[in-house]
């Protein structure tokens, strides 16, 4: 058993750690202030070729596995937890294109995301139905050879950003079996865009999203009418891990500034990590934050390996951004009144925190896939 990364995987984190630092972390602050990324942020990840890591080789990516997307991730949050989310996306979302999308839709769309220029985003959850997504409401309508999407859709991450979507709409009756996947430009006639003023995250652009007979068509449906459930329901087995490493990796930074205070400043006459009501809580949530990032990239080698990892993923997911809300937590009450001042990064890392326990499915969202993985379907909830 080898818990090490490769030399290429290494040298894969050394790279991205070296760009995270370089250009994404000096805009990190005023991008949080600004509630928008920095002007060319978008075009930077495409050419640092974060937004085409999972996508072939042949469509302009570079065919890496779940692991090495969460090597990226996991050195990205370090410097912006923010940032990842173009990246996640451009993951998820072309892990649903090359699994479910035509050959000649993948050669249309896919270069685009790697290269990031086309900025995606999973336009799914709704403004009464966010965990029961089975249930969307945005209707799909038969109109000569296309479809009419009229509806609305809310906590759209990216929402702000996207230049395009993979939109969920209902094309046939109640339940999953009725829910069909568009991927649509999102600057198209009818649709309207209203930003949401969060506590956290505030790049990344989170936003309802307004569909009044919005036309599309049937070459942009992805995996045929009716399965645009089940396709997004597998792709966040893979996402819901790398929430996790993201939701660590934002973590392991706080504790990092923290056990770095702790050695410097001074109290009584001695440095504060010498008191062990400083020194014992930080050791309490390292143990807990490596634990759950162990848990996270099991989840990644197993999709890796072709195993099943659904009940690995959604343990990740429901634990390691509580983990890391309480490690961030308790880096800014060591920090003192320098981490409650937005001045300090461990104020943003906090709010941000707490976003990752609602991305891609709440807490007991996944515990219901846990729950029905270890009972079995028929005696679980």
């Amino acid at each position: 058993m080898d818990f090490s990364f490769t030399d290429e995987q290494q040298a894969l984190a050394d790279k991205v750690k070296a760009f995270a630092d370089e250009t994404i972390a000096p805009h990190a602050a005023l991008d949080d202030r600004e509630r928008t990324f920095w002007s060319g942020f978008f075009a930077e990840l495409g050419r640092a070729g974060l937004t085409g890591l999972a996508i072939a080789q042949e469509h302009g990516g570079r065919g890496l596995g779940a692991v090495e997307v969460g090597i990226a991730v996991e050195q990205l949050a370090r410097a912006e937890a923010t940032a990842c989310y173009p990246v996640l996306n451009a993951a998820l979302i072309g892990g649903i294109i090359g699994r479910s999308g035509t050959p000649e839709q993948q050669a249309r769309w896919l270069p685009a995301v790697a290269a990031g220029d086309a900025v995606v985003a999973l336009v799914l959850t709704e403004p009464e139905h966010g965990t029961d997504a089975a249930a969307i409401e945005l209707q799909a309508r038969r109109d000569g050879d296309g479809w009419l999407l009229t509806g609305t859709k809310t906590s759209i991450m990216l929402g702000m950003h996207a230049t395009h979507g993979l939109v969920f709409a209902r094309t046939g009756d109640d339940g999953a079996r009725g829910v069909t996947a568009f991927f649509v430009p999102l600057n198209r006639e009818g649709i309207t865009r209203e930003r949401l003023d969060d506590l956290g995250v505030r790049a990344g652009g989170r936003a309802t999203l307004r569909f009044a007979d919005v036309r599309a068509s049937d070459d942009e449906i992805v995996g045929g009418v009716g399965e645009g459930f089940s396709g997004v329901m597998r792709g966040f087995d893979h996402s819901r891990a790398l929430i996790a490493v993201l939701a660590v990796a934002n973590a392991q930074a706080a504790l990092d500034d923290a056990l770095a205070y702790a050695r410097e400043r001074e109290s009584f006459g001695k440095p504060i990590g010498k008191h062990q009501g400083v020194s014992f809580p930080l050791v309490e949530h390292a143990t807990r934050v490596h634990a759950a990032r162990l848990l996270a990239f099991e989840a990644l080698w197993r999709s890796d390996a072709g195993l099943d990892h659904r009940a690995e993923a959604n343990m990740a997911k429901w634990w390691a951004p509580r983990v890391g809300v309480d490690a961030a937590h308790q880096a800014l009450l060591t920090l003192g009144h320098r981490g409650w001042s937005d001045d300090h990064p461990v104020s943003r890392r906090v709010r941000d925190a707490i976003g990752q326990e609602i991305a891609d499915g709440t807490e007991n969202a996944t515990k219901l896939v846990v729950a029905r993985e270890l009972l079995g379907r028929e005696h679980a909830p």
